[in-house]
């Protein structure tokens, strides 16, 4: 027959159970709302001395696997196998958490509970309900101690800060900041499609259940079927429409035959365009290589990519101005010709792509000013005004955390202005009510008609202690800087990047410190050598923008 306990309550185990091969289940839920359910193996100071005892979704078991996540089965919504016999002597409590993930109170959960099972007969059950909580995040449900031998206590301690609150009051030096997850925005043109996938299995929250017996551990229970992952299902893409091929002309000797006449080119036209064609615009297709040659991409633009992939990040669509005309010119057709293929092209918009590497931001279009890094003017034209625009907190907070202010510049009047950064990749990202996060270092230029705000991700082994981000909303265009070209990824239950490579995301996304926590940086068998890693997490729609290169 199970103990009941209530709040306070303390027990050896050994007077519940002469087992030491325990189970342990938790059951918590709410309407709307998620819970994380984790297990800090603590010192006798109680703190997390070392944080491969942290046994939470993202780190299911501790090294000689005394401690071990099972997952939601048996009517509980989280599951633990613990082995007394086999915890380090350097382990003195166990203590068993529950969080809400996103926003909520613990105040709103219905009738819970924390059992403990053993020889698949339940020994001890801790009840609560939301009645026992105010306006707190996370619970401390209960705790294994040592204190001579092996005890229980029932907690249902709670904190208002969440994960972490209790991060902090175990002394973890990795701090978690959840955003809480706003509503799904549409995301902008380059990101992939939503797709209707189920939530992962970690943010799962079953009804409660009828208790049911928990399997006996003469033997691990086999691990429950993992749920399958979306897949990454890739763009559909629309094919080209091929050009029809004009009509035969009519052979020799017929009525209607015509002697070819090469078309002759106008005054100021490059030798090589059609006549009454534009020099800004682009020149007809290439003819057709020989069979088994591959046809050549114009020169200064990528490669068309291949039948049903999608273009690279940032290119512009089939038909949009690219900004350098195709073709190149006759071989003797002079310092004109040679010169026509670098001309500046203005397509009547505000930002205008000149190449992958320069951009150029018309000045007469559009009321607002324009923000830009201090140093990325290159060239302008026009009467522009340049005047220092004081980073105020983004600056600051950015400065005295990574040394490197982020200073702006901003530029008024009537005329153009070119941009470049070191030769790195530039995007325009036009945002139409909608919202994205971009690395404060990857942030080139953005009209001053977007709303923008700092962001503090922190975490350890991030260069300067946090990852600044800065969020833009509403309707204008930011300029977003990479290193090579990107790729754009659907945030996934498991989708995490390193904090290094990582460029922009969508601002619904939930950003995590959590793969690969460590309080030091010693490596051990299974670690992937990278200090810090980001997991992110989001509804069906939801992506990530992130370069090939690290710092």
């Amino acid at each position: 027959m199970a103990r009941e306990f209530q709040r306070g309550h303390k027990a050896k185990l050994s007077d519940l159970t002469p087992g030491t091969d325990l189970y342990v289940g938790v059951q918590i839920a709410a309407p709307g709302l998620t819970f994380d359910i984790s297990c800090f193996g603590l010192d006798a100071n109680e703190q997390l001395s070392d944080d491969r005892y942290f046994i939470f979704f993202n780190q299911p078991k501790s090294p000689e696997e005394s401690i071990q996540l099972l997952g939601a089965q048996s009517g509980d919504t989280e599951s633990f196998r613990v082995t007394l016999d086999r915890i380090p002597a350097a382990v003195q409590k166990l203590s068993f958490t529950a969080t809400i993930d996103g926003p909520g109170q613990m105040s709103q959960v219905g009738p819970g509970y924390i059992r403990i099972v053993a020889g698949g007969e339940e020994v001890v059950r801790y009840a609560f309900t939301g009645s026992e909580f105010t306006t707190e995040r996370a619970v401390m449900l209960g705790d294994f101690y040592l204190k001579d031998v092996w005890r229980f206590a029932a907690v249902g301690q709670g904190f208002d800060g969440g994960l972490e609150a209790l991060l902090k009051n175990f002394g973890g030096e990795v701090a978690e900041e959840e955003e809480p997850p706003a509503a799904p925005q549409a995301a902008p043109g380059f990101a992939p499609p939503a797709q209707a996938t189920a939530p992962p299995a970690f943010t799962a929250t079953p009804a409660p259940q009828a208790p049911q017996p928990a399997p006996s551990f003469g033997a691990p229970p086999a691990p429950a079927p993992a749920p399958q992952q979306p897949m990454h299902a890739a763009p559909t893409i629309a094919a080209p429409l091929t050009p029809q091929a004009p009509p035969a002309p009519a052979p020799y000797g017929q009525p209607g035959h015509q002697p070819p006449q090469p078309p002759q080119p106008q005054f100021g036209q490059v030798p090589g365009q059609i006549p009454g064609q534009h020099p800004g615009q682009p020149a007809p297709p290439a003819p057709t290589p020989p069979y088994g040659q591959p046809a050549p991409a114009p020169y200064g633009q990528p490669a068309p990519a291949p039948y049903g992939q999608p273009a690279p990040f940032g290119q512009q669509p089939p038909g949009a101005p690219q900004g350098v005309p195709q073709g190149l010119p006759a071989a003797g057709a002079g310092l004109h010709a040679a010169l026509q293929l670098y001309k500046e092209t203005a397509t009547g918009q505000r930002w205008t792509p000149q190449n992958k590497q320069l951009m150029r931001v018309d000045l007469t279009m559009g009321g607002a000013g324009v923000l830009a890094r201090q140093g990325s003017m290159v060239m302008y034209q026009g009467k522009v005004d340049f005047g220092y625009k004081g980073a105020g907190f983004v600056g600051r907070v950015v400065g005295n955390a990574t040394g490197q202010e982020m200073q702006l510049m901003r530029c008024t009047g009537r005329g153009q202005v070119f941009l470049a950064e070191e030769g790195s990749y530039l995007h325009p990202i036009e945002l139409q009510g909608d919202a994205i996060c971009v690395s404060a270092e990857s942030v080139l230029a953005f009209d001053e008609s977007l709303q923008y705000e700092v962001r503090r991700v922190e975490g350890h082994g991030i260069p300067g202690g946090a990852l600044f981000t800065m969020q833009f909303q509403g309707t204008g265009t930011v300029v977003i800087k990479t290193h090579g070209t990107p790729v754009v990824l659907p945030v996934t239950p498991t989708t995490f990047a390193d904090c290094n490579a990582v460029v922009a995301w969508s601002a619904a996304s939930q950003v995590i410190v959590s793969s690969q926590v460590r309080l030091r940086r010693n490596a051990y068998p299974g670690h992937s050598g990278e200090t810090v890693n980001l997991q992110f997490r989001g509804a069906p729609g939801n992506f990530i923008v992130v370069q090939p290169y690290e710092v």
